[in-house]
C-alpha cells in the first residue's frame, strides 16, 4: 500500500505533536518533512530518529516554511498539515491557496486523534492571542487549586529550540533546572515565575511521556497554554483569556476563536487599561461563539518595583519577545508602568545590533520597546549589547523574568508586572471550587 506522502507545517510545537499522537506509526502516511516558521534558527535541524520512530530511521528534515512549494513538488506530496498558532485565518487561507495550487490536501487536525487523555484532572488555560494573560491566569489558577490541599503540576506548552533529543521530557523543579536544560529568556519567561511558586514545571517535545511522568506527582495537571494554541491535553475545565484591547480577534484569529468556542470559562482581562466599547466588542463575540460559557470580567493591575526612580528618566523599556513581535502588541506592561511613573520613553531602534535590528525590521510596529528576544546565545548578546547602547538612565522590563539573570549592563533594571483581579463574580475560586467537587463522585 502506497504512503501517502505528508508535510506538517509548524513552529516547533504543535507540528511535533500532531506527528507524536497520530503520524509516526501509522503505517498510511511518510512525513517527508516538517517547516519551520516563527522562530529564529528552528530549521535546517532534523526531527531525530530516537523521536521520529521505526518508519524514519533517518529522521525527518526540518526545512524553512519558503521551501513549501519546493519540496511539494520535489516530493510528490499528498496533504499539508498546518499546526501552528497565533496567525490571522487570512494567513491559513493564503497557506491554503498555496497548498491547493501545488497539488496537494490542506488539512487542519482536530481534537479526536491529537488531544491525550490523564488519569486525573486537567485544567487548561488558553487565549486568544498571545500576550492576553495567560501566565497571570496559570498562576492563580495554580494558588488557588494548591490552597485547596492538591499537588498541582503545571505542563507548559513546547518550546523545544534547542537539542530535540535532551527536550524530550523536561521537569523543572529549581531554578537551577533551568541552568541544566539550557532554556531560553521565551522559556524561562513562563517556567520561572511557576517556580519561584513552588510549582513543577513540565515541557518537551513528547507530551504522552511527559504527561506519564507529570501524573506520578500530581493531584491535578495545570495545561499552560502558548500562544493562542488549544490544550494537548482533553481537559475538564477550559479557560480562555480575551484581550480587549485587540477586538476583533476572537473572530480573526487562529486557532484562538477555535479556543473560545471550545471555553468552559472566559475571561476578559485588562479591564483597566482597556476602552470599555472594545470591553463590550469582545464580550459581545464571545457570547456569540459560545453563549454556555461563564465570562468573567477582570483587572490586570500592574506592579512597578520602585516607581520613583523612573520619574522623569529616560527610559529603555523591555517588554516580553513574543507578545510584540508575533503577538502584534507595540506594547505590554512595561511601557505602560513606565509612562505611568513619569518616564520620558525613548526609541530602542537606533541602538539594535545584530539579532535585535533584524527583528525591528521584521516587526515594523515596534519603536518604543525592546523586544527581549533570546532564542539563542547570539540573541541573547545582541539584546545585552543593545541594552548596552541606549543612551538612557533605567531601564524597565515587563518580561516576567529577571532579565539579570542573563544579560550584564552597566544601567539600573526595573522589573513590571501584572497579575489578573477578577471583577465581581463568579471569581475563578468560585468556578474552581464547584468544578472539584462536581468532580468528587467520580474520585470516590
Amino acid at each position: 500500500m502506497t504512503r501517502l506522502k505528508t508535510v506538517i507545517m509548524g513552529a516547533a510545537g504543535r507540528d511535533f505533536h500532531n506527528f507524536n499522537t497520530y503520524y509516526r506509526d501509522n503505517p498510511d502516511y511518510e512525513v517527508v518533512a516538517f517547516t519551520a516558521t516563527q522562530i529564529p534558527n528552528i530549521d535546517g535541524r532534523r526531527y531525530p530518529p530516537e523521536l521520529a520512530g521505526k518508519h524514519y530511521p533517518d529522521g525527518i528534515p526540518i526545512v524553512a516554511e519558503e521551501e513549501l512549494e519546493k519540496v511539494i513538488h520535489e516530493k510528490g506530496v499528498d496533504q499539508v498539515v498546518f499546526a501552528y498558532s497565533d496567525v490571522t485565518n487570512d494567513h491559513v487561507m493564503d497557506a491554503a491557496s498555496k497548498v491547493l495550487a501545488s497539488g496537494a490536501d490542506f488539512i487542519l487536525m482536530g481534537n479526536r486523534h491529537i488531544m491525550l487523555d490523564s488519569s486525573i484532572p486537567v485544567v487548561s488555560i488558553g487565549a486568544v492571542r498571545t500576550g492576553s494573560g495567560k501566565s497571570p491566569t496559570t498562576r492563580k489558577v495554580c494558588t488557588l487549586l494548591r490552597d485547596k490541599g492538591l499537588r498541582v503540576v503545571a505542563v507548559r506548552h513546547p518550546m523545544p529550540y534547542g537539542d530535540l533529543i535532551k527536550q524530550t521530557v523536561q521537569r523543572y523543579g529549581s531554578l537551577e533546572d533551568l541552568e541544566l536544560h539550557k532554556t531560553t529568556i521565551e522559556e524561562r519567561e513562563e517556567y520561572e515565575p511557576l517556580i519561584s511558586m513552588g510549582i513543577v514545571v513540565y515541557a518537551g517535545v513528547d507530551y504522552e511521556m511527559i504527561l506519564r511522568q507529570a501524573e506520578k506527582e500530581a493531584d491535578v495537571i495545570v495545561w499552560d497554554g502558548g500562544n493562542n494554541d488549544f490544550p494537548f491535553y482533553r481537559s475538564d475545565l477550559h479557560i480562555v483569556i480575551a484581550d480587549p484591547h485587540r477586538p476583533g480577534h476572537e473572530l480573526s484569529y487562529h486557532p484562538g476563536e477555535t479556543n473560545v468556542r471550545m471555553a468552559d470559562v472566559i475571561i476578559i482581562g485588562k479591564i483597566q487599561t482597556a476602552d470599555l466599547s472594545n470591553v463590550q466588542i469582545v464580550l459581545n463575540n464571545v457570547k456569540s461563539l459560545n453563549p454556555s460559557a461563564q465570562v468573567i470580567k477582570a483587572n490586570s493591575p500592574i506592579i512597578l518595583e520602585e516607581p520613583e526612580r523612573v520619574a522623569n528618566k529616560r527610559v529603555l523599556v523591555v517588554e516580553d519577545g513574543p507578545t510584540v513581535t508575533h503577538g502584534g502588541m507595540p506594547y505590554g506592561a512595561g511601557l505602560i508602568a513606565a509612562k505611568d511613573a513619569g518616564g520620558i520613553i525613548i526609541d530602542p531602534r537606533p541602538y539594535a545590533v545584530g539579532s535585535i535590528a533584524e527583528t525591528f525590521e521584521k516587526y515594523p510596529h515596534l519603536a518604543d520597546v525592546l523586544p527581549a528576544m533570546g532564542y539563542s546565545t547570539e540573541q541573547i548578546t545582541s539584546l545585552q549589547e543593545t541594552i548596552d547602547r541606549s543612551e538612557c538612565d533605567v531601564v524597565v522590563t515587563g518580561t516576567p523574568i529577571d532579565i539579570q539573570r542573563l544579560v550584564k549592563v552597566d544601567k539600573p533594571i526595573i522589573r513590571a508586572g501584572y497579575e489578573m483581579e477578577e471583577i465581581g463574580k463568579p471569581d475563578l475560586k468560585e468556578i474552581l471550587d464547584k468544578w472539584w467537587d462536581d468532580l468528587s463522585p467520580s474520585r470516590d
